[in-house]
């Protein structure tokens, strides 16, 4: 791992291609970190590929967009790739025109519905379980007996939890796991790590691996990803992680910031 920080901002603005994470990296909640909206000028100055890619499959690329905008920031909407479009991809690659039971909100809606799946709370083929606000104890009695009766349980994303204006809140395996207790069934999760995500975003940046950089805040999906596809990482620590908790892991970054600003100051 490069320690000095001067080589560190050399080597990544010398990257062709930056896949880079939402949540924790360009924002927390509604409110931009430090640095990001000069961080997305120099990626469009600087005529860079970069996709934002994020485990979150609560929003539908447009909305993201339009999130931004709010914030500030001006992003076509074919700049972001999500957990719930990754999820439709895989379900409808499994099974043409099937149905699942959702717990999760118009992100992941919206994206299997795209691809020719209808909604069935009845003798659904997947049940489907994403970030959301209506979490209760109804859908998840309805969610485990879905399962047990032969549904395929399915997680968009593997995090447990994600930063907030409010602090860390829990996430998408966070709420799967009753529904994974209640059944002993384990869930499938798509979202990062998952090589899946991976070289979906390698694909829409038309970046060689040698040339992309993925930027993310967690050492358990954005940095694992980055290493088991073989792409340089930068963990950044705006988000989940902090400089001890690095050590918690058997595996490194190449590059630890203390967020985006660095790279562009």
């Amino acid at each position: 791992m490069i320690k000095d920080k001067q080589d560190i901002i050399e080597k990544i603005r010398g990257k062709k291609g930056i896949i880079s994470d939402m949540d924790g990296v360009i924002y927390h909640g509604n409110k931009l970190l430090p640095g990001a909206k000069k961080f997305v000028e120099w990626l469009k100055n600087e005529n860079k590929s970069f996709v934002f890619l994020t485990n979150a499959s609560e929003r539908t690329p447009r909305e993201l967009q339009e999130k931004l905008s709010r914030l500030g920031i001006e992003v076509g909407h074919e700049h972001f790739y999500t957990s719930a479009l990754a999820t439709a991809t895989f379900l409808a690659s499994q099974k043409e025109n099937g149905s699942a039971y959702i717990i999760g909100e118009a992100g992941i809606i919206n994206a299997l519905y795209d691809v020719g799946y209808s909604m069935n709370n009845i003798n659904p083929d997947y049940v489907v379980i994403g970030d959301t606000h209506s979490y209760n104890y109804e859908k998840v009695v309805t969610a485990s007996r879905l399962v047990r009766d032969g549904a395929k349980l399915i997680g968009t994303n593997p995090d447990i939890t994600s930063p907030s204006e409010q602090g860390i809140i829990p996430a998408t395996k966070a709420l799967v796991a009753p529904i994974e207790l209640a059944t002993g069934k384990p869930a499938y999760y798509i979202g990062k790590p998952n090589p899946l995500m991976m070289r979906i975003a390698l694909k829409k940046l038309g970046q060689q691996r040698e040339d992309t950089l993925i930027i993310g805040d967690r050492m358990d999906t954005d940095i694992i990803a980055g290493i088991e596809s073989e792409i340089e990482t930068c963990l950044v620590l705006s988000g989940c992680e902090t400089e001890a908790s690095i050590n918690n892991y058997p595996y490194s970054p190449n590059f630890v910031l203390n967020g985006v600003l660095d790279i562009t100051s």
